[in-house]
């Protein structure tokens, strides 16, 4: 496993499991579980996903059978929408752990800017609490556009580690990258098979073909190699496996060139210009 540097000093695993849109039942327990005695020690959630008892659940299991400590893995969490405000963040988060049935997160974001600027700052001063109080390792924001990180960034003190957002070779977010590069804040990618839409891609198919790998596995190293976070999300055991196994090939230029110019600027998720969580 590889990992990423934070300008804290922090690091954290540049591939793990998303849990975005799995239920909160048994089947997300044990693909959390599973996933951990695979070898992810990177697991992301959120309060909005209504599945952390489970994700919880799995964390537990998988720590027990492999015999792994709680600070070996990296734990992920997202502040929702309606818990913004600087004086809501902690119970919020306290909310998250408890039903993680964990003692602290390792990242905790705020899941997208909202629109209102001004709870937008306050809220961030909150998540700035939690880390001067030193309840959380390191905390980002999810989804956030270059103009809300640049009214964020021109009043606060801390900024974010990551920003998680929507990124695939349809949507290239070129500008954003950029930006966050320039400010060394690192960027993660959610949904990055775009709900599996993305593997049926011609182009996709093409270079799976010429590496000899999976279009899942082509698309998560094309985002490692964009230096991306990436965190595919599966509760296929052996999708799990195929998803992490990705270190032992790379792009060429061309390929990763054929893939960049499939961009179209398309989302399949909201617009974080607008956004309100409804």
């Amino acid at each position: 496993m590889e990992n990423i540097s934070f300008y804290n000093g922090n690091e954290m695993p540049i591939v793990g499991l998303g849990t975005f849109r799995v239920e909160n039942n048994d089947e997300c327990k044990a693909s959390v579980k599973h996933a951990i005695e695979s070898g992810y020690t990177h697991i992301d959630t959120a309060m909005i996903y209504e599945n952390e008892h489970k994700v919880g659940e799995g964390i537990a299991e998988g720590l027990a059978s492999t015999g792994l400590k709680r600070s070996d893995l990296f734990i992920t969490s997202k502040l929702w929408l309606d818990d913004y405000g600087r004086k809501n963040v902690e119970t919020a988060y306290e909310t998250s752990l408890k039903k993680l049935n964990l003692d602290y997160l390792d990242l905790y974001l705020m899941h997208w800017p909202g629109t209102d600027e001004a709870l937008m700052i306050d809220t961030w001063q909150g998540m700035e609490d939690l880390y001067k109080d030193n309840k959380v390792k390191n905390i980002g924001v999810s989804n956030f556009n270059v103009e809300h990180l640049e009214a964020l960034l021109a009043q606060v003190s801390i900024k974010p580690v990551i920003n998680q957002v929507e990124f695939h070779p349809y949507l290239l977010q070129e500008s954003l990258r950029r930006y966050l590069e320039v400010q060394n804040i690192h960027m993660e990618s959610w949904s990055p098979l775009m709900n599996a839409q993305i593997l049926e891609d011609a182009t996709v198919k093409s270079v799976a073909e010429e590496v000899g790998k999976s279009p899942a596995q082509v698309i998560i190293r094309w985002n490692i190699e964009h230096g991306v976070v990436v965190i595919p999300k599966s509760v296929t055991p052996s999708r799990i496996e195929e998803n992490l196994n990705v270190f032992d090939f790379n792009l060429t230029p061309t390929q990763i060139e054929k893939l960049d110019s499939l961009n179209e600027d398309k989302r399949i998720g909201p617009d974080p210009i607008g956004y309100n969580g409804h």
